[in-house]
């Protein structure tokens, strides 16, 4: 089983990992940790990797994951719920043990925080949607609620699709200009007329900076590109595939 680490966020008052695709029970083209219930995979194969997930974490932790929604809701959670329960959002944020904090992505950025000092955790799934909306920023205010402070939070951003991979047209590209002019350096021309390739990953980061994070750690991990460690939606996109698996990114206070 593939898990990635972050060394930002190796700490003995949580556990984290961000979770690749193998290690799980699935097969065809979920194989093989498909963590994802929207995915069309076998539910039950779904609930064991899940289950595996978990517990590389701790032998008895809830790992809970919401609908996501390419927003920028956060909720913050105080009890479990069923897979296929949760909340339509993209964050979450808590400062009670035992509850593993999940996001799924297929090219997608996970995005894992903690304060360990005043114990509160939370997670992010930064699509560019998300990304741009502040998904990040309303998720380190929440942890704030709970007592977090911004100066010590550390945050990781997970495996996602690289800028090299992820080549997007003109319309997408006005949708960040119009955010921040200055976002256009987070674009690089492509080879295709009126395209750019744009750099998720670092556009993450400074949302991160930019919000008063200075502990980050991104982990530069291509989902795209890794094809025997990752799901990548839009490399089953690019080959027709009609549907893709999902990695999980976890975190949860001990």
């Amino acid at each position: 089983m593939l898990v990635l680490n972050a060394a930002n966020l190796n700490n003995a008052r949580i556990a984290h990992g961000f979770f690749g695709r193998t290690g799980g029970v699935s097969t065809g083209i979920f194989a093989s940790l498909n963590c994802g219930p929207g995915s069309g995979d076998d539910r039950a194969l779904v609930i064991e990797n899940r289950k595996r997930a978990a517990e590389k974490l701790s032998a008895s932790a809830s790992l809970l994951t919401v609908h996501q929604i390419h927003s920028a809701n956060v909720v913050t959670v105080r009890d479990g719920w069923e897979m296929g329960h949760g909340a339509q959002a993209d964050a979450m944020v808590t400062d009670k043990p035992g509850l593993a904090l999940g996001i799924l992505t297929a090219d997608c950025a996970p995005v894992l925080f903690a304060d360990t000092q005043a114990g509160v955790i939370g997670a992010a799934h930064a699509g560019w949607k998300g990304a741009v909306s502040g998904v990040t920023d309303c998720t380190i205010a929440a942890m704030e609620t709970l007592g977090a402070k911004r100066t010590n939070i550390a945050a990781s951003i997970g495996p996602c699709i690289s800028q090299a991979n992820y080549e997007v047209g003109p319309d997408f590209r006005e949708r960040f200009l119009e955010a921040a002019p200055a976002n256009t350096s987070f674009f690089t021309p492509s080879d295709k007329a009126e395209h750019w390739r744009f750099d998720l990953e670092e556009y993450v980061v400074h949302r991160l900076r930019h919000a008063g994070i200075e502990n980050i750690a991104p982990l530069s991990a291509c989902t795209y590109a890794r094809e025997a460690d990752f799901f990548s939606y839009r490399r089953a996109t690019h080959r027709r595939e009609p549907n893709y698996g999902r990695q999980v990114s976890a975190i949860l206070l001990k």
